[in-house]
């Protein structure tokens, strides 16, 4: 792909900024909630102007959960949009997040048809120090690329990374993964069940400057190539354990800590054992970590993941003219019935 080549691109008249997926990560409920006040504010202002509003759908993923401030009920909604959970067997007993998902899926999707939604934006935060992260399925998703650059452009003081989880759309599994395009916004460092204003701020304003792109890409801007650094997931790592009961006996060594992003060389510590030695960092290459002591991995068993860094091209983009957009339809219409 180079730079100067240019891609059209369908347009995206439907987005959905989602928040609470994890119900007790809070900077997403309480800006969703803020959205959704303004949203209902704009809406009588464009009714009386006899306008019409642009469709952007706010949605409080994990009610139930936020309800509590906890991650989940029964099981991790983020985990829950697989192919085979969301067309699986089902019962009216199966747990609330299997059940929320397929509500979500009818809203937001069906995932992987022409009605789902175009962009879906879902809000998380970490414990660990990773800033503003996007996190996708595709290092070719040229629409969340684009987004990703325009917010590195708009927000230079913001640590920003984007990352790559090399899985298929099939066995993808979080909410993003329902539309058409599709990121999780994950920002921190923020403890669960707390809300910084600085957090919040940030994801605020990133969240904007992902709406404004939209508008502008809509309305016929073109968005010149470039280069974007994106970091793959290559594997997770667990804490050292005892063999007998699975407790841990070891937290991540002092000179990792924190460090999310920084480049990990074979050697260098990676644990501090509850005895006080140092375990250190097995690996055949240089790595970068992050979600390094993530709270919420500790049931996952996840101390933290590491990541090989690349930098890839990305085309100049626009919006599809109507000619366009009619051949990409019939052309996705033809892929569904192969």
């Amino acid at each position: 792909m180079e730079v100067d080549q240019m891609v059209p691109l369908p347009r995206l008249p439907r987005v959905a900024v989602c928040g609470g997926t994890h119900g007790n990560e809070l900077s997403g409920v309480y800006l969703v909630r803020e959205l959704l006040k303004l949203q209902r504010e704009v809406m009588k202002k464009e009714q009386e102007e006899d306008s019409k509003p642009a469709l952007v759908l706010l949605v409080l993923s994990n009610p139930r959960a936020m309800q509590h401030c906890r991650r989940y009920v029964d099981t991790d909604l983020n985990r829950c949009f697989t192919h085979a959970t969301l067309n699986g067997p089902f019962s009216d007993m199966a747990p609330y997040e299997i059940i929320r998902s397929r509500e979500l899926n009818a809203l937001l999707g069906p995932k992987g048809s022409p009605e789902a939604v175009d962009l879906v934006c879902d809000l998380h935060n970490t414990t660990a120090n990773m800033g503003l992260c996007f996190i996708g399925y595709s290092d070719c998703d040229w629409i969340c690329l684009h987004i990703f650059r325009h917010l590195q452009r708009e927000m230079p003081d913001t640590p920003m990374r984007f990352l790559h989880f090399d899985v298929s759309n099939k066995e993808s599994y979080s909410l993003d993964s329902l539309g058409k395009h599709g990121f999780a916004m994950e920002i921190g460092p923020q403890p669960h069940g707390v809300v910084r204003s600085n957090i919040y701020t940030a994801m605020k304003v990133g969240v904007q400057h992902m709406l404004d792109w939209v508008r502008l890409f809509n309305s016929g801007n073109v968005f010149e190539g470039g280069f974007v650094d994106v970091f793959t997931m290559v594997k997770h790592i667990d804490y050292p354990r005892d063999s007998e009961t699975r407790n841990i006996t070891a937290a991540i060594h002092p000179c990792l800590q924190d460090r999310d992003f920084c480049l990990l060389h074979p050697e260098d510590p990676l644990f501090q054992t509850f005895s006080g030695e140092t375990v250190r960092y097995k690996g055949t290459e240089p790595l970068y970590p992050f979600f390094i002591n993530e709270c919420a991995y500790y049931e996952k068993g996840i101390a933290l993941s590491l990541a090989r860094k690349r930098r890839i091209t990305i085309p100049a983009i626009r919006v599809q003219t109507e000619q366009e957009q009619q051949a990409n339809e019939q052309g996705f219409a033809s892929e569904e019935e192969e």
